[in-house]
């Protein structure tokens, strides 16, 4: 898939939902598409992706809830909202969720396919900065990558190849939620039970090394993954 612009649909109308996905393809982008809403936010856990498109109108589950569920496991993801209804009501709620756009079926497809690239383009900055970032601060600690070393006052502590690797992607996804299958697939090279429990003793073990400044918390999201909490939160 290579730099693909990572697309997760949730379209129940099957025909137009295949369409979509074949011209959003054609156009080179990665299209995930779920068909039914009870699935969508176990599927969008199980990757990561640059961008939702997710149709109001779905069985068992509306869009709606599949936004603000979705939002708890990244909190900036754009959201692009399909309906075919034209209730005030309807689209002030999807804005209100944090909507960057509300689409009314039918539609041309280039319309969509160029609010997407405007979408993404208002949405590149700190995240996209942080992803050729090495050296980070934490708190009271500094972070060098290349170096695998956090300092902090005249204490310094080495990491480990994986330790560096994972407390990088945390860094990266500061106060977001890094999911637990993308550093599992990018630093173990798979996702399974093991991989799983070791990851959980590099994520002990960083908390240990970080401490001693009570602003930096690294928090389990459950069903999720985790996240390095830097002064915002509490």
């Amino acid at each position: 898939m290579g730099n693909k612009i990572r697309v997760f649909m949730v379209e129940d109308d099957h025909n137009f939902g295949a369409v979509l996905k074949s011209y959003l393809e054609i156009h080179d982008y990665y299209v995930h598409w779920i068909e039914d809403g009870k699935d969508a936010v176990r599927e969008f856990r199980s990757d990561d992706f640059d961008i939702c498109i997710l149709d109001v109108m779905l069985p068992h589950i509306d869009g709606f809830h599949i936004a603000k569920e979705i939002r708890f496991v990244h909190n900036s993801i754009p959201l692009i909202f399909l309906t075919a209804k034209t209730l005030k009501e309807d689209i002030l709620k999807g804005y209100q969720i944090g909507a960057d756009d509300y689409i009314t079926k039918p539609f041309d497809s280039e319309v969509l396919l160029c609010k997407i690239q405007a979408i993404l383009k208002r949405n590149e900055k700190p995240e996209n900065h942080l992803e050729s970032k090495d050296e980070f601060d934490l708190g009271a600690y500094k972070f060098n990558y290349p170096q695998r070393l956090i300092s902090h006052e005249n204490h310094r502590q080495k990491l480990s190849p994986r330790e560096a690797e994972l407390l990088r992607m945390l860094c990266i996804k500061m106060n977001d939620v890094l999911p637990r299958e993308m550093a599992l697939k990018k630093i173990w090279g798979e996702d399974n039970y093991f991989t799983t429990r070791s990851m959980d003793v590099f994520i002990t073990k960083l908390r240990k090394y970080l401490k001693d400044d009570p602003a930096i918390e690294i928090v389990n999201i459950h069903g999720s993954g985790f996240k390095l909490i830097v002064g915002t939160e509490s």
